[in-house]
């Protein structure tokens, strides 16, 4: 049974293993990268950033018997302010019609756009190609994030986005990217991903404000517009199943599609129940849900264990194990969100 919590600055240590074996976009590879995301997780957590909004919480799965991170994830409570607006290109479809050579053309047309209240972000889903497949720990990390979102509505947006990767090349090369990005600001894929972490001007002053028309770059290149990646389709395929859509809009940098749901109409969020842990223990033979528990204060405010788990009424029972993961007793509120 994995522990999911809030990432505290001892896990430093473990996210450069994962960092090092990964060096991803969600995770580079980079010391001080990482302490900023830690800190700041740190302080979101612990209402110390105000307002809201502007709070970024980073969520670790851990191998209670080891100690060993196994993989992380995120929330942003809003992607895209006036001073870092959340930047996107929107894919649309233009039609062209010459009756002089009766020849008809549809092409793909992208316009570059700015949101500067922009939703709730989930993403940093990285987990640790060792554990993959070892009682699902994408699925808990992913799932966490809405349990958290449905546990604190008023702290996040209306509506939440999810931006999915692209197939890359074999060395990690964005085909958009190689095809208008760099062209435009002399900056390799990753070199640009990074340096818009921290300031965004770049892209408005150099990037083309006006419509580009894919028909101009190479067939492989159109092709992976809006697409995603071989090992991203179980991810895009479980966000459809709980609500969310492709919005006609992708990542500049990469091309990565963009999907989007009203929090409201995701499932996940609407199978929340906010209940009393029983005074009974539970076998294994029921149910598993998500189950969390948060403490007001301290380290390991956020605590939740993928467990077996019986509701009744406005109580649940689950097992000891994860009473004792959780740190919780009888009586105390429990968050429990269905694991499907």
């Amino acid at each position: 049974m994995f522990v999911l919590r809030d990432v505290q600055r001892h896990d430093l240590d473990g996210l450069k293993r994962l960092a090092a074996v990964l060096d991803s976009v969600n995770l580079p590879d980079d010391e001080k990268v990482l302490e900023e995301l830690v800190d700041k997780s740190i302080r979101s957590f612990s209402a110390r950033i105000k307002p809201p909004l502007e709070r970024e919480y980073l969520f670790v799965l851990e191998d209670p018997k080891t100690e060993k991170l196994v993989g992380t994830s995120m929330i942003i409570a809003q992607h895209g302010t006036r001073e870092a607006p959340h930047v996107y290109l929107d894919v649309s479809q233009r039609e062209h019609y010459s009756a002089t050579l009766d020849k008809h053309f549809r092409h793909t047309v992208l316009s570059i756009g700015y949101n500067y209240e922009g939703p709730t972000e989930i993403g940093g889903l990285v987990v640790d190609p060792a554990y993959r497949g070892q009682g699902k720990p994408g699925k808990q990390l992913s799932y966490i994030r809405f349990l958290f979102i449905a546990m604190h509505r008023r702290k996040f947006r209306d509506r939440v986005l999810a931006e999915l990767l692209p197939p890359l090349l074999p060395d990690g090369r964005s085909l958009l990217w190689e095809a208008l990005g760099r062209k435009f600001t002399g900056l390799s894929y990753l070199e640009a991903d990074r340096l818009s972490r921290q300031n965004k001007e770049f892209i408005k002053e150099l990037f083309p404000q006006s419509d580009v028309y894919a028909t101009l770059f190479h067939e492989r290149v159109q092709k992976a517009i809006g697409r995603v990646g071989p090992k991203t389709e179980p991810v895009q395929r479980m966000l459809e199943r709980i609500g969310f859509r492709y919005v006609e809009r992708i990542d500049p940098f990469d091309g990565g599609p963009h999907f989007e749901a009203a929090v409201s109409d995701v499932s996940l969020v609407r199978g929340y129940r906010s209940l009393r842990l029983a005074q009974e223990e539970l076998g294994i033979e029921f149910e598993e849900r998500l189950v969390a528990h948060e403490r007001p204060a301290g380290k390991n405010r956020f605590r939740a264990v993928r467990t077996p788990c019986r509701i009744d009424g406005d109580e649940a029972a689950i097992p000891g194990e994860a009473r004792e993961l959780l740190g919780c007793a009888p009586g105390d509120r429990i968050h429990v969100l269905p694991f499907d």
